[in-house]
């Protein structure tokens, strides 16, 4: 069956402004529902607008960040991936772009999102004179180690995850064992978790390594922390942070690299202008992508369950993406 039919309009060369989205034809296509969260609840948010608003038929297809990348790049579908993290395959992905295979429908669709260092709200509300994470290296009396608590401790990435790496090499390059602190291995994504839910949970000072979007930063209203100092460059980064102390031994002291998500979509998608406008608008509020996750967390719903709490919650969000015409059709049929 063809995937992509689109409209005889389109075909002519008809463009449609946001005015005439509703009636733009954009036919059938293939989504990548992939397995976290954010991203499922972004595919079926974007599912039911564009069958409901746009007229179209939308197949959600299970993937993950390179495997999705992969069977895009190679077969050409899914045609959309939503939330897709491109640091893992930016090589690739920029000579996809580059050769017209692939495209960027838009850069950052959920703000405030990335990896750090975050502190609970507590740690800053006591001390609001830290402003930046060298601030906070100077203290580490205000985060006792458990095992030893006569040193800070610093929670870092579970043995084996990439950004394990990462951290025992900023841990080097800011002296932080000569400053009183150790690096501590949670052990699991579980031990991460709960070392940080337990301190919030009970206002105490906490230092550790966390992304977003998340339901934990979310639900414990988590703080990420300005290093104090700049990025030292993807060159340094990649060739000596992101390796490890086996690797590299001289690593230098930088903010966390930048994290690039991005909506990115086949040629077939780019053809069709009142998708790629509604791709391009559809910017998720990282605060309140957090709250989402954390619905979804406590109320172990679904990715189309959320989509659809999220349409009934936050229609002030969603109808700034679209005409008016098509959010009246999209409410009509919550």
């Amino acid at each position: 069956m063809k995937k992509i039919l689109i409209s005889a309009a389109v075909v002519a060369g008809v463009a449609f402004g946001m005015n005439g989205q509703a009636n733009a034809a954009c036919g059938e296509f293939q989504m990548s529902d992939m397995n976290w969260p954010s991203a499922t609840l972004m595919a079926n948010v974007d599912k039911i607008i564009l069958e409901e608003g746009f007229g179209c038929k939308i197949e959600l297809i299970p993937g993950a960040t390179t495997a999705t990348f992969a069977t895009m790049n190679e077969k050409g579908q899914p045609h959309v991936a939503a939330e897709l993290w491109t640091n893992a395959v930016s090589v690739e992905l920029e000579k996809a772009m580059s050769e017209g295979r692939l495209h960027s429908a838009i850069k950052g669709p959920i703000t405030e999102l990335g990896e750090g260092w975050w502190v609970t709200p507590g740690t800053l509300k006591r001390n609001p004179e830290f402003k930046t994470v060298l601030d906070i290296l100077e203290r580490p009396d205000l985060f006792p180690d458990k095992e030893d608590p006569s040193k800070g401790a610093f929670i870092g990435c579970p043995a084996g995850w990439g950004c394990q790496l990462s951290n025992q090499q900023l841990f080097k390059a800011f002296e932080m064992e000569k400053k009183g602190w150790v690096l501590v291995d949670p052990g699991s994504q579980a031990g991460l978790d709960a070392s940080m839910a337990k301190a919030a949970q009970r206002d105490q000072n906490w230092l550790g390594y966390y992304w977003s979007p998340t339901a934990p930063v979310g639900k414990y209203e988590m703080q990420l922390m300005d290093f104090g100092v700049p990025f030292v460059g993807h060159d340094h980064w990649n060739s000596c942070i992101a390796l490890g102390p086996e690797k590299c031994a001289d690593p230098k002291p930088s903010a966390w690299t930048e994290s690039v998500v991005q909506t990115v979509v086949t040629p077939e998608i780019k053809s069709m202008p009142d998708v790629m406008t509604y791709f391009s608008s559809r910017i998720y509020p990282g605060p309140i992508m957090n709250g989402m996750l954390v619905y979804m967390e406590e109320n172990q719903a679904t990715g189309p369950d959320a989509a659809l709490e999220f349409l009934d919650q936050h229609q002030d969000i969603w109808t700034k993406w679209v005409s008016a015409d098509v959010a009246a059709k999209v409410k009509k049929s919550l």
